[in-house]
């Protein structure tokens, strides 16, 4: 059986992941208003998504393939490289909604499925029909013309599409399910952020450890970070590809929407690049749709009898 376009549970968790992506914004924002350092946020983002993965992990069943994938050097090494991809995604992104680079930091996840399809041309010989090209052209110029209004190369934006991209690549690799691959690489980034977090502690510089406050600030980061990943992982398996294609971009929209309610500057030109990068998404998401129309065509009929 097909997935359903229209199955109205998959489509409100999905909406929920993405929504809950897009407004993470405001938590960092948050955090960094009551004291904490990028650094600090990231470490407890990666201290405590161990403990709920983990819990996630343990209702799922699913601790006997952790156990297999921790056995296993080969599987272990991939996901300790994804584990340093998605650390730099996440330190970019935390540096950038703290620092006032929210916009840029939303332009890298309008193209971030844009760069996804080229990588799959690329490594995985998946073809680029014609709109798909179109979408990717347009959000080149996106960034050409973000490039000019910015006055250097949006660097923030394509780092973040890079890295998730490289981890979407790797992860596809993996021989783990989503639950598994994401506490493995947790339970990786765990020593690092640990560490760091006890040095902080003992130089008086925690402020997640100062108050109950900033503990609860401090705490928040796990299901913060876990919880849209759960919603996707369930979602995605019942979406078709179009709907999920333009779901997705709520996430960077709302990214948008914060950044400019946070006061971020928004030139004209800038605007402009914006208005590229739409187009380039809108593009990709009626290419996903009908490509999965023909797809659904197809399938009706090859069970029609002959």
């Amino acid at each position: 059986m097909s997935p359903s376009p229209t199955d109205p549970r998959a489509v409100a968790t999905a909406v929920a992941c993405y929504t809950l992506w897009g407004l993470l914004p405001l938590l960092f924002m948050a955090m960094a208003g009551a004291g904490f350092a990028a650094l600090e946020i990231l470490a407890h983002r990666a201290v405590w998504s161990v403990f709920v993965a983990g819990l996630f992990l343990l209702l799922a069943g699913q601790w006997g393939e952790a156990r297999a994938v921790l056995a296993r050097p080969r599987t272990f090494g991939w996901l300790v490289l994804s584990a340093v991809m998605i650390a730099t995604n996440w330190s970019l992104y935390v540096f950038a909604t703290t620092h006032h680079a929210t916009l840029e930091a939303s332009l890298g996840y309008y193209i971030n499925p844009l760069l996804n399809m080229a990588a799959g041309a690329a490594l995985f010989r998946e073809r680029i029909d014609r709109l798909s090209g179109v979408a990717i052209a347009l959000a080149a110029a996106g960034v050409a013309i973000q490039t000019v209004a910015l006055g250097h190369v949006p660097v923030i934006g394509l780092t973040l599409a890079v890295t998730f991209c490289a981890y979407a690549v790797i992860r596809k690799r993996v021989a783990a399910s989503a639950q598994t691959g994401l506490f493995v690489e947790c339970l990786v980034l765990l020593p690092v952020g640990g560490l760091f977090l006890a040095w902080l502690a003992t130089h008086g510089q925690a402020v997640g450890f100062s108050s109950p406050a900033g503990l609860a600030w401090a705490l928040v980061n796990g299901p913060a970070t876990v919880i849209p990943l759960v919603l996707f992982a369930w979602s995605a398996r019942r979406l078709p590809l179009s709907t999920v294609g333009f779901i997705q971009f709520l996430a960077p929209t709302l990214q948008f929407a914060c950044g400019v309610w946070a006061g971020e500057a928004l030139t004209p030109l800038r605007v402009v690049s914006f208005v590229f990068i739409w187009a380039g998404a809108g593009v990709f998401a009626l290419a996903a749709f009908l490509r999965s129309r023909a797809a659904r065509q197809a399938i009706r009929e090859t069970a029609e009898p002959a």
